[in-house]
């Protein structure tokens, strides 16, 4: 593996930080001090299965095969082996026990943004929130977005670059997370003037920093350097917690990205064309966006079906009405 890795040259920090997580797990592991002559298919599996009932989450044995199934496919280009033994679908072999995103409900969401608009605590914080649930953007998209990326005559924000902070505390401009990811999304009239607002309200060091060649950062921290996905994560952490102590029907998880999946829900839910939807998200793959159909419930399956029988009966009614009209033009004609 180990020789796999060191073909892997310029990578992004967080995959580098991922290649070592998973070195640092296989060095505890007894499959890891094989022969990869050795390895068959099954204990491939008999692998996978282990670290799963060793309490390794779906996510992290993922990460794991994610590595070896690629180091053991550049032994089978090199002749060493004659298949690959990590070549199946993870799926069938452990169980995904992932807990699925879930968006909030188009109610819930006016509730959470409500409180934190009416909040003293959270209220600064009520345009970033509100961004985030109507544009669908990644939160390493929104930190990375400086001035020049509002274009507030034309209302368009551009979204070229992610704004991340390593392990080592180090702050690096990634491109977008996929060549899809770069884009360009109109602003809506309630979005614009959000970011007016903290346009107006902006706060920036005396001397701005300067990443990637890019100034200008919407949101610095206390050390004078642009906030990062952490700070909202938090901030939305805690609003939510003190959301649920105050009422009584309580909010699930509401992170960043949950906002981001809830846009996506929402405008599935209108009816938003899956290739435009495909396009403001920024995803790579169209079965990604049509995912996202297939967690709407039976709520909106029901309000689906009448805008479908309003919209026949209408067409009818319109048809009926057009015979008529018809009919008496005819019947004045022959008068």
């Amino acid at each position: 593996m180990n020789r796999y890795l060191r073909t892997k040259t310029g990578v992004r920090p967080n995959t580098k930080m991922n290649y070592g997580f998973v070195c640092n797990l296989l060095k505890k592991e007894s499959f890891a001090e094989r022969k990869i002559r050795h390895v068959k298919r099954s204990d491939a599996k008999l692998f996978l299965i282990k670290l799963q009932e060793d309490g390794k989450g779906y996510s992290t044995i993922h990460s794991v095969c994610g590595v070896l199934r690629p180091a053991f496919q550049m032994a089978v280009d090199d002749e060493m082996l004659r298949s690959n033994p990590f070549s199946f679908p993870l799926v069938n072999v452990v169980v995904n026990d992932s807990a699925m995103r879930q968006a909030l409900t188009p109610k819930q969401m006016r509730a959470f943004l409500k409180f934190v608009h009416d909040s003293g605590c959270y209220g600064k914080y009520y345009e970033v929130f509100y961004i985030l649930f109507h544009t669908g953007m990644r939160i390493s998209e929104f930190c990375g977005l400086t001035i020049r990326d509002l274009d507030m005559e034309n209302r368009i924000i551009d979204i070229n670059h992610q704004l991340q902070r390593t392990s080592a505390m180090e702050y690096v401009i990634e491109k977008t997370k996929t060549n899809a990811g770069t884009r360009k999304i109109p602003m809506t009239d309630d979005v614009c003037r959000c970011f007016a607002a903290i346009l107006e309200d902006r706060q920036a060091p005396a001397v701005e920093p300067i990443i990637g060649g890019r100034t200008g950062f919407l949101f610095y921290d206390k050390q004078g350097m642009p906030e990062v996905a952490m700070h909202w994560e938090h901030r939305f952490q805690h609003a939510r917690q003190r959301y649920n102590e105050i009422y009584r029907e309580q909010l699930p998880p509401v992170t960043p990205h949950i906002c981001r999946h809830t846009y996506c829900s929402n405008m599935a839910r209108a009816g938003m064309n899956p290739k435009t939807l495909q396009y403001l998200m920024g995803h790579s793959d169209i079965s990604v966006t049509m995912n996202t159909y297939t967690h709407l419930g039976l709520e909106d399956a029901e309000a689906e079906l009448r805008r479908v029988a309003e919209s026949q009966a209408a067409r009818e009614e319109l048809e009926k009405l057009s015979g008529k009209e018809h009919s008496v033009i005819k019947f004045s004609r022959e008068a």
